[in-house]
C-alpha cells in the first residue's frame, strides 16, 4: 500500500529554507514509493477559524467557510502522514500554518465525538537561531492531544536568508526522514 503524505508548508517563501527541507523530505518519500501532495499555504486564500462549531455537517465540505481549505480537506482526510513545515516565528509555527491547522478542526466536527482522524506526523522547521524548544513542546503536545504518531523532526537553525540551508546536514536528514517514513520508521 502506498503511503499518502500531505505537506502543509507555512512559509511565505516559496524557495526558502523551509521549502528546501520540505522538498528534500518529499523527494525521499517519493523515491520510497509514497504519494506526496504539498500546499504552500501563504499562496492560498485561507481564512481564520471562526470558532462557530458550525462545521461537520457535510463531509465533502467540512467547514462552513468556502475558501482554499476546500483543496486541502480531501487530501488531508486521505493522508496517512501530515508534514508540518514552518519557519520558526516567535518561538512557534508561522501564522500561515497555525491558521490552516486550526481549520482542520472542521474535519473532527464530522465525527460525533469530535475525534480527529488518526495520522502520523513529521515536523520540519527552519530558523535564524536555534530556539526550537517551545515549538517542539507545542508539537509534542499537539501529537499527544490528537493521538497522532510522531515520526520525527528536522530542525535547521542558523538559516535566515533564502538558500542558507544549502549544504547543511539537515537537508540530508529531511531526505532520509522522507525515505524512513515510507517504511513506517522515523528518525
Amino acid at each position: 500500500m502506498t503511503k499518502k503524505i500531505i505537506v502543509l508548508n507555512g512559509s511565505p517563501r516559496p524557495k526558502g529554507n523551509t521549502a528546501a527541507l520540505a522538498e528534500e523530505f518529499s523527494k525521499g518519500a517519493r523515491e520510497a514509493g509514497c504519494e506526496v501532495t504539498s500546499f504552500l499555504l501563504d499562496k492560498m486564500d485561507i481564512h481564520g477559524c471562526k470558532g462557530c462549531f458550525g462545521g461537520g455537517k457535510n463531509a465533502a465540505h467540512p467547514c462552513v467557510q468556502r475558501d482554499d481549505m476546500e483543496k486541502i480537506y480531501p487530501v488531508y482526510k486521505d493522508a496517512d502522514l501530515v508534514v508540518l513545515a514552518s519557519p520558526l516565528y516567535y518561538w512557534n509555527f508561522s501564522g500561515q500554518l497555525r491558521t490552516a491547522f486550526d481549520r482542520l478542526f472542521a474535519v473532527a466536527e464530522c465525527d460525533a465525538n469530535y475525534q480527529n482522524p488518526v495520522k502520523e506526523a513529521v515536523l520540519l522547521m527552519a530558523a535564524e537561531g536555534f530556539g526550537f524548544d517551545d515549538a517542539l513542546t507545542y508539537y509534542e503536545n499537539l501529537m499527544k492531544h490528537l493521538g497522532w504518531k510522531d515520526r520525527g523532526h528536522v530542525l535547521a537553525g542558523g538559516v535566515m536568508k533564502v538558500g542558507d540551508v544549502s549544504g547543511h546536514k539537515e537537508l540530508k536528514e529531511a531526505y532520509e526522514l522522507g525515505k524512513a517514513v515510507a517504511k513506517g520508521n522515523g528518525l
